[in-house]
């Protein structure tokens, strides 16, 4: 078992910034792949950002330029630095682990991830 909590989500600005955190305890967390979705309100539940085990990173296009996704291992955390934030990343932000290999063609897939965070709410501003 894998046990994931967020932080970090609250109330900014349009072209704010915010860092989320999810920390991880439980099983090794070096062994896993770590992901970032959102869910809007009446939305589905999109991916955002992803991280394989090795350090290799992958963003949905909406994020690409303005959202960093880092892990450190020692921490078993990982970290979604969000820049130039836009009213419509208003969502609430799930972290998510994967064993699943390879990551590289599955990671926008939530199907994929086998344990999940119960989520923190970002909300920006116009």
């Amino acid at each position: 078992q894998v046990q994931l909590v967020e932080s970090g989500g609250r109330l900014v600005q349009t072209g704010g910034s915010l860092r989320l955190s999810c920390a991880a305890s439980g099983r090794t967390f070096s062994n896993y792949n770590m992901g970032w979705f959102r869910q809007a309100p009446g939305k589905e539940r999109d991916f955002v950002a992803g991280i394989s085990w090795s350090g290799t990173v992958y963003y949905a296009d909406s994020v690409k330029g303005r959202f960093t996704i880092a892990r450190d291992d020692a921490k078993s955390t990982v970290y979604l630095q969000m820049n130039s934030l836009k009213p419509e990343d208003t969502a609430v932000y799930y972290c998510a682990a994967s064993r699943s290999r390879p990551y590289s063609t599955a990671y926008y897939n939530d199907n994929v991830y086998d344990y999940w965070g119960q989520g923190t709410q970002v909300t920006v501003s116009s």
